[in-house]
């Protein structure tokens, strides 16, 4: 069992390892050696969530979500594979857990009178500027 939040625990059945070599510079030993960990779990075949915790998993990680429906979550900063599994486990307990936080309500605000002033002073400014760039008309005519 996981457990994302104080609501929330996943099954370790839900969740699925998988191992493959990792990539990138490392000689002999990332050639031969499974390192790095993808971590699958299935968002809309879940049963540990509820409705509207899957509605806004589904939402919040649309871009980490499959058309199938798996989140998947890699590892492979270190060599060892245990070491890659914990940090994989971590990483989607962290990502979990910050898409279901709802986020902060917005408090209306107004800017302050100098914050007016400056804006409009430095348009001012800026359209003086362009004023300024025109063509350049002789003094004599």
């Amino acid at each position: 069992m996981l457990k994302i939040n104080e609501q929330l625990t996943i099954p370790a059945d839900e969740m699925q390892f998988v191992a493959s070599r990792a990539g990138g510079p490392g000689g002999q030993h990332v050639n031969k050696v499974s390192s790095r960990v993808t971590l699958r779990f299935d968002v809309a075949g879940s049963r540990r969530l509820e409705e509207r915790d899957r509605d806004r998993l589904l939402s919040v990680l649309a871009t980490r979500i499959s058309n199938d429906g798996l989140l998947q979550v890699s590892a492979h900063a270190s060599r060892s594979q245990a070491a890659n599994k914990a940090e994989v486990i971590e990483r989607f307990r962290q990502l979990v857990a910050d898409a279901l936080r709802p986020p902060k309500e917005r408090k209306a605000t107004r800017p302050s009178r100098g914050e007016r002033r400056r804006r409009l002073e430095g348009k001012r400014h800026r359209a003086k500027v362009k004023r300024t760039r025109g063509k350049v008309r002789n003094l004599d005519e």
